[in-house]
């Protein structure tokens, strides 16, 4: 039998507060993301509001911007010269909401920089997206009103490619489920048959031979290659795709010259619907990639910069703080200790709000600048060959931060070069050891190993052997199954397919 007792024990827990998983949502958020995020906060809490408030105009023309060893970062308030934990706990009291907010107001602020710096704007590109235009051509069509109901619903299932790869039976099934409406094969078939007729050519194909074939079919005028690369793609399929061009060639029986005319017309056909949505008519609403950060250089050295573009700058409701200050002054009734807990929780959330982003925007200075510093050459000259091993470990240990902090901050976030917009993470490989017992980059053998199948005789493509014997040659001692590896990592086919 069981004693029932009482028993005291001593565990050791961790606690995240309100800041802490705010920054560490924020961490992951692009610019772009940002921005939608606060419009979405400004709407939720009166609290927040958009602008400049009274006291951060009055502090203004006492803000400093201070540099520092890992970049230009504003200064945090600390003269410890202890390092700042972008997740610490941070403790707000009651008179934080009434009194005056000390804090200068650049760091409640995006731009980490002096308001004369110039500031590069990067555009979207607006226009209609691809599924937009589709809509529009239904009405083209001589679908019944229901019947079009369904299309547009069907339009939803294409792919980024262009591609419908879902079969009947699961659209109709699918569409029973989500839109409560029935309907049979026949019919379904029916409405993606003529949803597959719209322009691009080749939209909503089930694959990529379907796709093929509908651009063939349509392709002006049918030429005696034509009709051949079609003849080819419908029964020939397989073997085409295996480039066993001399097995086909038997079986259609043409002579050489007749099977480059229709292999040129294959090869300029668009194996992704979508991405022929281009032109004055067909233009694509592509998301422009938003740089997180900017690489500018002054005075011969290079620096950071978070590029914030329109993200509006954020302070505390000074009424809603009035508002608490006056409630607390009344009467302790029930009602009055309601409404100052409700606004004591707006002006608590619109802190923390403020103070996430702050830290935000610290943390990912702080890690930008020292992936800067240690990819620094490369910043240089953009040579792909300057890039050094690096590891998250490598920049936590720069940083301080945690290797998840560091892996969160370089997921979906691109900087600005003078070479172009690459992803954070780009700056990241494995090392490895070359002849000469140095270090080196994945990447750098990645990058010689794609010039080495770029230069070689197409005629006579180089097997995996013959690759692992060039990269030898080079300095770079790698095993057959590697190079496998990174040349499948780099989308080269095997030395068969790669024969012209």
């Amino acid at each position: 039998m069981q004693k029932i007792g009482l028993n005291q024990t001593l565990t050791q827990t961790t606690k995240l507060s309100p800041t802490q998983i705010q920054v560490i949502r924020m961490l992951e958020l692009p610019s772009i993301e940002l921005g939608q995020r606060i419009n979405e906060e400004l709407q939720e809490n009166p609290a927040l509001e958009e602008g400049l408030g009274e006291e951060d105009v009055k502090g203004m023309e006492g803000d400093t911007f201070d540099e520092f060893d890992d970049g230009y970062m504003p200064d945090d308030g600390y003269d410890d010269g202890r390092q700042r934990d972008p997740l610490q706990n941070e403790d707000f009291n009651y008179e934080q909401y009434v009194s005056d907010d000390e804090t200068p107001s650049y760091m409640l602020r995006q731009q980490y920089s002096a308001p004369d710096d110039d500031r590069r704007e990067v555009p979207i590109i607006g226009g209609n997206s691809l599924i937009e235009e589709l809509k529009a051509q239904i009405y083209l069509t001589k679908m019944t009103k229901p019947q079009r109901h369904i299309a547009k619903w069907v339009l939803g299932n294409i792919d980024d490619d262009g591609y419908l790869r879902r079969t009947t039976e699961q659209l109709v099934d699918d569409l029973s489920f989500q839109e409560q409406i029935s309907i049979t094969d026949e019919e379904m078939e029916d409405i993606v048959r003529q949803i597959k007729e719209f322009d691009p050519p080749g939209i909503a194909s089930a694959n990529l031979q379907e796709c093929l074939l509908r651009q063939l079919e349509v392709k002006t005028p049918q030429t005696e290659a034509v009709q051949l690369a079609h003849n080819i793609i419908e029964n020939h399929f397989d073997a085409f795709s295996k480039h066993h061009f001399d097995k086909i060639k038997q079986k259609i029986n043409c002579t050489d010259e007749q099977f480059q005319k229709a292999v040129q017309e294959i090869i300029h056909l668009n194996q992704k619907p979508a991405n022929a949505f281009t032109g004055s008519v067909y233009e694509t609403q592509r998301e422009s990639i938003i740089p997180d950060f900017n690489i500018e250089e002054r005075d011969d050295e290079l620096f950071v910069v978070l590029n914030t573009g329109d993200i509006p700058e954020l302070h505390v409701s000074r009424e809603y703080s009035e508002m608490l200050a006056n409630y607390s002054a009344m009467p302790q009734t029930p009602q009055n200790k309601q409404a100052a807990q409700f606004i004591r929780g707006k002006l608590d959330s619109a802190r923390y709000f403020i103070d996430a982003i702050k830290q935000r925007n610290e943390t990912l200075m702080k890690t930008m600048t020292a992936i800067l510093k240690f990819q620094y050459d490369f910043f240089l000259d953009g040579e792909e060959t300057s890039l050094k091993p690096m590891i998250l470990q490598d920049i936590a240990d720069r940083t301080g931060y945690d290797v998840s902090t560091i892996s969160r901050v370089s997921n979906s976030k691109y900087v600005q070069t003078r070479f172009g917009i690459y992803p954070l993470k780009y700056f990241f490989s494995e090392a490895m050891t070359n002849a000469e017992g140095d270090e080196i980059s994945t990447r750098e053998i990645k990058k010689i190993l794609q010039e080495v199948v770029e230069g070689e005789d197409k005629r006579n493509p180089l097997t995996d052997e013959q690759l692992v014997e060039a990269l030898a040659t080079h300095g770079y001692p790698i095993a057959r199954r590697t190079v496998a590896k990174y040349r499948d990592l780099l989308d080269i086919p095997v030395a068969r397919l790669r024969k012209k």
